[in-house]
């Protein structure tokens, strides 16, 4: 592992003036040296703040499962413009707040994934713990304060979970200085979850292993959704459980005419490919095209909807009320809906009427990780 190094301030090119830090350029004439961006995070004096967006998935085809128990899969990672924000600052001990409307019983302590994620970064770089004697060459900048703003929903197929972590990530490698390469980022990331080396980066990507390798991929055009907030979760391991005991009943009544619910696994089962249609589509800007892969986009969904039938009252309602696309995102069980931008709102409004749906939101795709400005800081 390399040893951990600060960042070296941004120095303007002579081409105009212009200077990069990670994917972020701007003018040279920014007071860069006080506040700068990289990788979207505003760093402000003593608070470093990141908002990142929630995903949906297109394309979501699930191999068999495999004997380590995770599915191998093929998806399109597309964030959409719903944002948790997270903030973080030096601090001597841990600690984690979180406030908004998606932060009700939410745990703010060790379980949660965004103190896990910042835990992570520090034993991985030799930050020492609270009370603990530093060791030459470490990095001493122990403890971390969190805050999290909580836009998005969990256990909802939004990746909101992931989103926070990956905040975490991102915040706390700036705060304390450090200059980890893309591979090891991406490595951390994956250990806490198949969804957060995407949150890493927001986008559109496409994801394959079990959804932490991943690769950013070429999207026309502007992309419209509605999203449709259920009033309730879906287990992610319950919904895989559910496809599997599906899978395994139909192969064994169409091979002896009797029902089987054990699935077995599979050490050597071929890797799921996205349909070459759906990524055409989406390098086109292609609502017609995408939408004409409908059958091509989630293979989760049939068991999201028999742990959860209410979910094709929500999918039949957005349909009728002009969706291009109707699908339900990841494991559910919130719904997705592809929209013209002037129908959007006419389409949220009938989806608000039905007793399961308690909110319904107009966002856009291809959503980028964000710097937030002024960083605002957790309560004291």
């Amino acid at each position: 592992m390399r040893s951990p190094s600060p960042r070296q301030p941004c120095k303007p090119t002579s081409l105009g003036g212009r200077c990069e830090i990670g994917s972020i350029a701007f003018d040279g004439r920014e007071r860069i040296s006080a506040r700068h961006y990289h990788r979207g995070v505003l760093h402000n004096g003593s608070t470093v703040t990141v908002r990142v967006p929630a995903k949906i998935n297109i394309g979501l085809r699930v191999g068999p499962r495999r004997l380590d128990g995770y599915h191998g899969l093929s998806t399109v990672y597309h964030a959409v413009s719903l944002y948790d924000t997270v903030s973080v600052k030096a601090a001597d001990a841990m600690r984690l707040t979180l406030t908004g409307p998606e932060s009700t019983g939410l745990a703010a302590d060790d379980t949660n994934l965004a103190w896990q994620a910042a835990r992570l970064l520090a034993e991985h770089l030799a930050v020492p713990k609270p009370g603990a004697i530093s060791k030459p060459g470490a990095i001493s900048k122990p403890g971390f304060d969190l805050h999290i703003d909580k836009q998005i929903p969990v256990a909802a197929g939004l990746a909101g979970g992931s989103a926070d972590a990956a905040g975490a990530l991102l915040a706390c490698h700036e705060l304390w200085g450090l200059d980890l390469d893309a591979i090891e980022l991406s490595g951390l990331a994956a250990q806490l979850g198949s969804d957060v080396p995407f949150a890493v980066h927001g986008g559109t990507m496409l994801g394959s292993g079990r959804g932490e390798t991943v690769r950013p991929i070429a999207v026309g055009g502007s992309w419209t959704w509605v999203l449709a907030l259920a009033a309730g979760s879906l287990s992610t391991p319950a919904v895989y459980a559910e496809l599997d005991r599906q899978r395994a009943s139909a192969q064994t009544a169409s091979a002896t005419g009797s029902p089987s619910a054990e699935p077995a696994a599979e050490s050597d089962a071929p890797a799921p490919e996205s349909d070459a249609t759906v990524l055409a589509a989406l390098a086109r800007g292609d609502t017609d095209g995408l939408s004409a892969a409908a059958g091509a986009m989630n293979d989760l969904q049939a068991a999201a909807v028999a742990l959860a039938p209410y979910l094709e009252d929500t999918l039949r309602a957005g349909r009728e009320a002009g969706a291009r696309l109707a699908m339900v995102s990841g494991s559910g069980p919130t719904c997705v809906f592809l929209a013209e931008a002037g129908t959007a709102e006419q389409i949220a409004d009938r989806l608000r009427a039905l007793p399961r749906c308690r909110a319904a939101l107009v966002v856009t795709g291809n959503a980028p990780v964000l710097p937030a400005w002024p960083a605002e800081p957790g309560p004291s």
